[in-house]
């Protein structure tokens, strides 16, 4: 009944970290086209909000999926091993082309004056390519799901 119940944890907290990153993939959609300094705030305001949840969900989706690991006594598999490795690159790969580039527009914004933005902001919003984001997550997130479901290794 225990194993149940962290299972649903680490969906739950799959699902928390699927909304936090798909609104931050769509604040990157946006920002791409978006030249009101006061409006690229806000959006990496939010941006930054979401970061925040997908953290602390990411640590309970990984710390659940440790126990479930230990409980279940998964860690003697390859899937398990394989489907931690690619959520570790993929972090790694979202945060190289997202999470940096819009951390430095969210430090410049802070730091200069409006007139001396503008060409720096614009090469710090079309960094993050959206379209890649989402390909990286949905499909590692699928193979992830694959590997779950189907324990093939």
């Amino acid at each position: 009944m225990l194993y149940q119940w962290i299972v649903y944890v680490h969906i739950l907290a799959v699902f928390a970290f699927l909304l936090a990153h798909g609104t931050a993939t769509a604040i990157t959609f946006k920002l791409r086209g978006e030249r009101k300094i006061e409006r690229i705030r806000a959006l990496l305001d939010l941006s930054e909000s979401m970061a925040i949840l997908g953290i602390v969900t990411w640590l309970v989706l990984i710390a659940a999926g440790i126990i479930l690991g230990v409980m279940g006594n998964w860690w003697g598999h390859g899937w398990i091993w394989t489907a931690l490795i690619l959520l570790a690159l993929m972090s790694v790969a979202m945060s190289l082309l997202a999470g940096r580039p819009l951390a430095r527009a969210r430090k410049l914004l802070a730091a200069s004056s409006t007139a001396q933005v503008d060409q720096q902001l614009s090469t710090l919003l079309a960094a993050p390519n959206p379209v890649v984001l989402s390909v990286i997550g949905g499909v590692g997130i699928a193979i992830i799901l694959w590997l779950m479901m189907f324990k093939p290794f």
